[in-house]
């Protein structure tokens, strides 16, 4: 899943991406209110983590923006503030959740999973392909009966695949969004994970669901020309 962190106190933005991508989620940072609406409302994020006190923009005023175009994007607040008035407002205004500084990683992973569980967003937190199955929230994956135990780059990998359920992904963008990267700045990382996650997901099993497309790159699904 893909988390977008607004957040400008720059210890605790790379603190909340490296511990975040710990947990298996795709992360990108941001440190100004304008930039973090623009964002949350034209990117496909799952979630946003938006703190309170950005420059460029306040927060609540990011939170209004964001409701106003993305009406179903969960938003957990990050603030400083102790007021239960003010906390009722950021809820008021669209906010799902919130945590108050200083926090525990823990209870923030907590409340961002119990806020993409609620069943009132449209968010695929299973994603099933064939026996395969990947839940996004709790970053298990099984085929049939057996788990499967990934890496974060592995698991970030194959939900970016199985979002693209029966189309092709380029090797730029996989690199793109999974390494955050251009794709000049990697050249074969792409097919050794690839090749990690086919021992994983497929090797020992009757139909093999990765498939390769010449000249393009990689597929779950589907049908096509593939080696």
């Amino acid at each position: 899943m893909r988390i977008l962190v607004a957040e400008d106190d720059a210890p605790l933005a790379e603190f909340l991406h490296q511990r975040l991508e710990q947990e298996q989620f795709a992360v990108q940072l941001v440190s100004n209110g304008v930039e973090a609406e623009r964002l949350a409302s034209e990117q496909p994020y799952d979630l946003v983590i938006l703190d309170l006190n950005l420059p460029g923009a306040g927060g609540l005023d990011v939170l209004r923006g964001i409701r106003s175009k993305r009406p179903d994007l969960p938003v957990v607040m990050v603030t400083d503030a102790s007021l239960v008035e003010e906390r009722v407002r950021w809820l008021d205004a669209g906010a799902d959740d919130y945590v108050a500084k200083p926090f525990a990683f823990v209870e923030l992973a907590a409340r961002i999973r119990a806020v993409l569980r609620r069943g009132n967003r449209p968010v695929r937190a299973i994603l099933r392909i064939e026996d395969l199955e990947v839940d996004r929230v709790s970053h298990t994956v099984r085929r049939g009966i057996h788990n499967i135990e990934l890496s974060p780059k592995e698991f970030a990998l194959l939900e970016l695949l199985m979002r693209h359920e029966g189309r092709p992904v380029s090797r730029g963008a996989i690199v793109e969004q999974v390494w955050k990267l251009n794709f000049d700045a990697i050249t074969n990382v792409v097919d050794v994970y690839i090749n990690y996650l086919r021992r994983k997901v497929d090797f020992g099993y009757n139909q093999a669901l990765i498939r390769t497309i010449r000249g393009v790159g990689y597929q779950i699904g589907g049908s096509g020309r593939h080696a």
